[in-house]
């Protein structure tokens, strides 16, 4: 056996290791704990659009927050950030040895895992943290975090482009995630072979509608990043929470923020049928 060869068996025993019992365990524990956030989100968003939520942050530190407040709360943000740690080695894995599907080798999709892998990191170390104690970790206010990010970053030198930049970038996510989801892009992703006819209409509901509403989020939430950065007011960026606060005050009122309030609820179903039906 030539040394070619050797290396593509190597590489093949290890893509198969990557993609063993344990990791496709952890990728669906952790669209179970995505689902769980953005539900709840979802509803303390839903709390906001008609009456004044009760103080709660529609984020994801207002997510953790209402889940510590629950009998055996603590249980269960040490498993949400077990399953997110979990998420976040499924997306090593990707970065590592690619996605599953044709086409799960491409830099872009190996580059983009990576993030991912970064992202979920900081969510799961953030969940635990809280649940061991550290109250300052995982339920900060997103609102004040983008403002104190902003205003250092504002400080620097070509400040301004950065943080146009930064939120140009994120604008430009949140208008990719929409489409995707429009496109139902997300079906080269699940195994809709395996569903019922009923199963697979919930599945375009949640997956279109409360993806398009994610984008949409993502992308207002990037324009205020850009409107800060050539009004150089960090005051000018938001966090999730003041980013969705915001549609509450749209000729449309009250009725917009439930709309988009139902629409992260509808993302956190669509992550749950992902932990069901996702190919990993």
């Amino acid at each position: 056996m030539n040394a070619n060869a050797l290396s593509m068996n190597a590489r093949g025993q290890a893509r198969r290791a990557a993609r063993s019992g344990a990791l496709d365990a952890g990728a669906r524990a952790g669209f179970v704990a995505r689902g769980v956030i953005y539900l709840l989100v979802g509803v303390l968003a839903l709390r906001i659009a008609f009456s004044d939520g009760g103080g709660k942050q529609a984020d994801r530190g207002g997510a953790i927050a209402e889940i510590a407040e629950k009998p055996f709360g603590v249980f269960l943000l040490w498993a949400l950030g077990v399953a997110l740690a979990g998420m976040a080695l499924w997306r090593l894995s990707e970065a590592v040895f690619g996605q599953a599907g044709p086409d799960g080798d491409k830099a872009s999709k190996r580059a983009m895992a990576a993030g991912r892998f970064v992202f979920y990191s900081f969510v799961s170390y953030s969940v635990l943290s809280y649940a061991a104690g550290d109250k300052s970790s995982g339920s900060g206010s997103s609102d004040k975090q983008t403002d104190d990010v902003t205003a250092r970053a504002l400080e620097w030198p070509a400040g301004q482009w950065i943080v146009g930049a930064a939120g140009a970038v994120v604008l430009g996510a949140g208008l990719w995630i929409a489409f995707r989801a429009i496109a139902r892009k997300y079906h080269k992703h699940l195994k809709t072979a395996e569903m019922s006819r009923r199963a697979r209409q919930a599945v375009d509901v949640t997956g279109v509608f409360g993806g398009a509403v994610r984008g949409a989020v993502f992308a207002t939430a990037g324009g205020f990043a850009i409107a800060a950065a050539v009004q150089h007011e960090p005051g000018k960026a938001k966090g999730m929470d003041d980013t969705l606060r915001t549609f509450s005050e749209t000729p449309a009122g009250p009725w917009l923020l439930a709309f988009i309030a139902l629409g992260l609820a509808a993302f956190g179903l669509f992550s749950w049928a992902n932990a069901r039906w996702r190919r990993t």
